[in-house]
């Protein structure tokens, strides 16, 4: 009996050894502090962002700086577009995009990356949404002209890009939406 005890307690302390590592190893630690706080975009702006961009079937929209994905998931669910991906450094952030996708019933068009922006391959992009500071903004232009086919909408909430003249700035409730396309001067 002693014998099939111990079995049994060795068996049960090995699971749940077992089960830690698993969950250590799907905890993500964050990949660097991130360079923004997040702030989430108001519904009426997310739409504006996106019909200035004439987001469409055609679309593959990159949202850098996703947050909870409301940007994403919308780019797919209201205005059609053919895939999304949204990019955030935070893990918290992503977690909170993964529940926002699975209600939205947006199935494998709109997936979230957890990563570096300004590390992550983006070239497939036909529309980029930002909410970001103006210094990152900035900081973003090289590479936006560099991986981007010429054409390529930016799509801007609240900053610009300094001298980097948009080619449209929407007002809603207050807020600016700022557009440019590929290339950026």
């Amino acid at each position: 009996m002693n014998r099939l005890l111990s079995r049994s307690l060795v068996f049960a302390l090995a699971l749940a050894l077992h089960a830690g590592l698993a969950l250590a190893q799907t905890t993500q630690a964050p990949l660097r502090t991130p360079d923004v706080i997040y702030v989430p975009t108001p519904p009426e702006v997310v739409a504006a962002m996106l019909k200035v961009a004439k987001v469409g079937p055609g679309d593959v929209v990159y949202d850098l700086g996703s947050g909870d994905g409301r940007i994403a998931i919308a780019a797919v669910k209201d205005f059609g577009a053919a895939r999304s991906v949204g990019i955030d450094i935070d893990p918290q952030r992503i977690k909170e995009a993964m529940v926002n996708h699975a209600a939205a019933g947006v199935g494998d068009r709109v997936r979230f990356l957890n990563q570096d922006l300004f590390e992550t391959n983006i070239s497939e992009a036909t529309v980029v949404t930002l909410y970001l500071l103006p210094s990152l903004n900035l900081k973003l232009i090289p590479k936006l002209n560099k991986e981007l086919k010429p054409g390529t909408r930016i799509v801007s909430h609240a900053f610009d890009m300094g001298d980097a003249k948009p080619l449209q700035t929407v007002e809603v409730d207050g807020r600016r939406v700022f557009f440019w396309t590929i290339p950026i001067r």
